[in-house]
C-alpha cells in the first residue's frame, strides 16, 4: 500500500468532447501516482459523457464516472459537490473539462500541503493559454501567467486574500490550480448550488480566504484553454457580467453579515465593487481618469458586442492605448500632500506613529523569534530580546558604546570589542546599528567571533531612508543595498549560512521619506515588497554548529 495521501481529482464537464480527453491524459501524465479521477457529467449531449464512460470502463480502479440523479443538468457547483461527496481522498483537486495540468502539479502541491499543516488550500499562477489553436490571432495575444498579487510562497492568514481578491479580481485562483484538504468542505460547507455558472467557484473560495490559512505558491501547474465557449468570455460578450458580480457581491455581503464579520477594510473594498456593478458607465468614466490603460483595455472586450453606431469611437480610443501608456501624463500627477520642500515629519515618522522602517524591523524578528533565545545580546536595550524573546531568553545582554546606559552590561565597540569573550552569544540583534560603525569588516569578524557555534545574528540595515535626523546624521557613514549586504556577510560567514530579504516598494519608501508612519498606510500596500525600492534589509546570519 502507498504512504502517499491519496488524491481526488474531480473534473466537471458539460459538452466538452473536444478538450475532456486531453484534460484526462494529464492527469494520467502526472509524476504522482496515488489518485483518482472523478468524472462528472452535467448532462451532456454531445460525445463527452462517452469517452468519460470509456475511461471509467478501462481504468475502474482509479476513475469513475458520475452523473446526476436523473441526469439532469445542475451547474458547476452542484456537479463540484457530488463529486466531493464521492471523494475519499485526503485532498481534493479539480480540473475543468476543458483545462490541462502540467505533469508535476499533484506531486509538488501534495509535498507542499505535507509541509504546510496550517494550510487549508494552496494555488499557484495560471496559465492563460491562447496558443491551443495555433492561428495567428491566437498567438498574438500571447499566452501569459495570472496575476498573485501577493509575494509568492507565503502562506496568507485570513482574511488577507478575501481582501486581496474583492479589491482586484484578476487575482482570484484558477479551480484547475487549487489542491484543498478533504476536511475543509466537512468544516465551512460545500460549493453554493444557487450560482451554477460564474462564481461558482469564488462563492466557496471566499469562504475559505475568510476563515482558513491559504499557502500561495508562485509555481504554474495548469493551463486554462481561452475558447470563445469559456462561461467568463460569453458573459461579456452578453452583457451579463454586471449582473453575475453583483450577485456575487451580495451573495459575500449577506455572508459577511451572517457571520458578524467587523473588518473594516473588507467592508470598504465590498461597497467600493458594489458601487461599480450598480453604476458601471460612472465608474469606466472614473477609471478613464484613473487609469485610461485599464479602461482601454476594457473597451477592447467591448467592440464585438457594441451598437454599431459607438464602433468606430471605441476603435479609435483602442489607437490612444500608446498615448496614455505612460498615465498620468506629464502635467497630470497630483502631488497633493507631497507638494513640499521638508518632509511632513523629519523624525522618520516617529511624532507620527510607529515608523515604516520599525514596521519591517518587528515584521522580520517576530517571523525569526524561534531565533532569539538562551544569551542574547541586543545594542541599546533589551526592547526587542524581551518582546520576541521571552521565556527562550534565559540572559539579556546590553552593549552600548559609552557610560551612562542603565540598560548597558557591556560598554564597548563592535569594532573594538577584544573585551567581549568568543563564543559567547546565542543570538545578536542587531538593529539599524551597522550604519553608524566605519570599520565594518572588523565589525562583522566580531559578530562572527562572539556568537557561540549555531548562534544567529539578527541585523537588520537602512537603505531608503532619511538623514535628517541631527542626533545621528553626523556619524551615519553607510546605505545598503542587499547585493552589498549579501558581499559583506558572506565574507565572514559561510554564503549558505547568510539570508538577504529586502521590505519595501515605491509607495513606502516615498512615504517613509516624507516621515509618515506605518498606520498612514494599509498593510497590503506596507507588506507587499518589490526589490528595486528597499527600505530596509535584513540578515539572518547563522555561525557554523563545529562538527567533531
Amino acid at each position: 500500500m502507498s504512504n502517499k495521501p491519496l488524491v481526488s481529482v474531480i473534473t466537471i464537464f458539460w459538452n466538452e468532447e473536444k478538450f475532456i480527453e486531453e484534460a484526462i491524459e494529464s492527469v494520467f501524465a502526472q509524476t504522482y501516482d496515488n489518485w483518482e479521477l472523478l468524472l462528472v457529467d452535467d448532462a451532456s449531449t454531445d460525445g463527452s459523457a462517452a469517452i468519460a464512460r470509456r475511461y471509467a470502463d478501462q481504468h475502474s480502479e482509479k476513475v469513475y464516472y458520475l452523473e446526476h440523479e436523473g441526469r439532469q443538468n445542475r451547474g458547476m457547483s452542484a456537479s463540484r459537490n457530488l463529486g466531493v461527496r464521492h471523494a475519499k481522498g485526503k485532498y481534493i483537486a479539480f480540473l475543468d473539462g476543458d483545462d490541462v495540468w502540467l505533469p508535476n502539479k499533484l506531486e509538488q502541491q501534495v509535498a507542499i500541503l505535507e509541509s504546510q499543516p496550517e494550510a487549508a488550500m494552496l494555488y499557484g499562477r495560471t496559465q492563460f493559454w491562447y496558443s491551443w489553436t495555433g492561428d495567428a490571432e491566437s498567438l498574438k495575444k500571447g499566452d501569459h501567467l495570472t496575476r498573485l498579487g501577493i509575494k509568492s510562497n507565503t502562506l496568507v492568514k485570513p482574511p488577507n486574500l478575501l481582501k486581496l481578491f474583492l479589491q482586484d479580481e484578476s487575482t482570484k485562483a484558477s479551480s484547475s490550480s487549487v489542491l484543498i484538504k478533504r476536511e475543509v468542505f466537512e468544516k465551512i460547507g460545500e460549493f453554493e448550488e444557487t450560482f451554477r455558472d460564474l462564481y461558482s467557484d469564488m462563492v466557496f473560495y471566499t469562504k475559505v480566504y475568510l476563515q482558513e490559512p491559504v499557502f500561495v505558491a508562485g509555481s504554474c501547474w495548469d493551463r486554462s484553454r481561452h475558447h470563445s465557449k469559456n462561461s467568463s468570455i460569453i458573459s461579456v460578450k452578453t452583457g451579463k457580467i454586471y449582473s453575475e458580480r453583483q450577485n456575487f457581491l451580495k451573495w459575500v455581503e449577506q455572508y459577511l453579515l451572517e457571520r458578524n464579520v467587523k473588518d473594516t477594510e473588507i467592508w470598504q473594498a465590498l461597497q467600493s465593487q458594489l458601487w461599480a456593478c450598480q453604476h458601471p458607465i460612472l465608474f469606466r468614466l472614473l477609471q478613464l481618469v484613473r487609469d485610461p490603460i485599464k479602461f482601454i483595455n476594457w473597451l477592447e472586450g467591448q467592440i464585438e458586442i457594441a451598437p454599431r453606431q459607438l464602433v468606430p469611437l471605441l476603435l479609435w480610443l483602442k489607437t490612444q492605448k500608446q498615448t496614455y501608456k505612460n498615465w498620468p501624463a506629464v502635467g497630470w500627477v497630483n502631488l497633493g500632500s507631497f507638494q513640499r520642500l521638508t518632509p511632513i515629519s523629519s523624525v522618520f515618522g516617529i511624532d507620527r506613529g510607529q515608523p515604516i522602517d520599525r514596521y519591517y524591523i518587528e515584521n522580520f524578528l517576530a517571523s525569526h523569534a524561534d531565533d532569539i533565545r538562551g544569551r542574547v545580546l541586543e545594542i541599546g536595550d533589551p526592547y526587542y530580546t524581551m518582546k520576541f524573546g521571552g521565556d527562550r531568553v534565559t540572559r539579556s545582554d546590553v552593549l552600548h558604546a559609552v557610560e551612562g546606559n542603565p540598560y548597558a552590561t557591556i560598554v564597548g565597540d563592535l569594532a573594538e570589542a577584544d573585551s567581549i569573550l568568543s563564543d559567547t552569544f546565542d543570538c545578536l540583534i542587531l538593529t539599524q546599528t551597522l550604519q553608524f560603525i566605519y570599520d565594518l569588516r572588523t565589525t562583522l569578524k566580531t559578530i562572527y567571533r562572539i556568537l557561540k557555534p549555531g548562534g544567529v545574528a539578527l541585523v537588520t540595515l537602512p537603505s531608503i531612508t532619511q538623514l535628517c535626523d541631527s542626533q545621528w546624521n553626523y556619524c551615519w557613514h553607510w546605505g545598503f543595498t542587499s547585493v552589498s549586504a549579501q558581499r559583506l556577510f558572506e565574507e565572514v560567514f559561510p554564503k549558505d549560512n547568510v539570508q538577504v530579504e529586502t521590505y519595501g516598494n515605491v509607495l513606502a519608501a516615498t512615504a517613509f521619506l516624507q516621515g509618515m508612519a506605518a498606520k498612514e498606510l494599509k498593510k497590503q500596500a506596507l507588506d507587499y515588497r518589490d526589490p528595486s525600492y528597499q527600505v530596509s534589509i535584513v540578515v539572518r546570519a547563522v555561525k557554523p554548529e563545529i562538527t567533531p
